[in-house]
């Protein structure tokens, strides 16, 4: 099973908060609340449970219902990532982003490779019509 992305920058969040509280690290050292604020792990994890419900639905593989499905929790992350200043996905995440849809999208029998290919772009292109972060 495909770990979200928000799950695992929950899970940093909350060491870093452990670590402050034992005093093993230093405030000064500490920025992962910043760059993860509640706000956004709460919208990316709605928006990516959306996602794998709406891949889920799927009762075929139609190419045009997979990049619907793409098309509107990208959309949906666009706004999130609006709402943090344009700020909320750094290169990092926008990576593990695109690869737990890829990852979602194959977990649920879909081949990315054809699909992609059948649209004339590459298996890591599958986002960018829609994809602002």
């Amino acid at each position: 099973m495909v770990i979200r992305p928000s799950v695992r920058w929950r899970a940093r969040v909350d060491e870093e908060a452990r670590e402050l509280a034992a005093g093993t690290r230093a405030l000064g050292d500490a920025f992962l609340s910043e760059l993860f604020p509640e706000s956004l792990l709460v919208a990316t994890d709605k928006a990516l449970c959306a996602f794998e419900s709406d891949v889920e639905a799927l009762r075929d593989e139609d190419d045009e219902q997979v990049f619907e499905a793409i098309k509107s929790v990208v959309l949906v992350l666009n706004e999130i990532n609006e709402e943090h200043d344009g700020a909320g996905y750094e290169t990092e995440e926008r990576e593990e982003l695109c690869l737990y849809i890829d990852q979602i999208l194959t977990e649920h029998g879909i081949d990315v490779p054809a699909l992609a290919a059948r649209r004339g772009i590459g298996r890591t292109e599958i986002t960018d019509d829609w994809r602002d972060w």
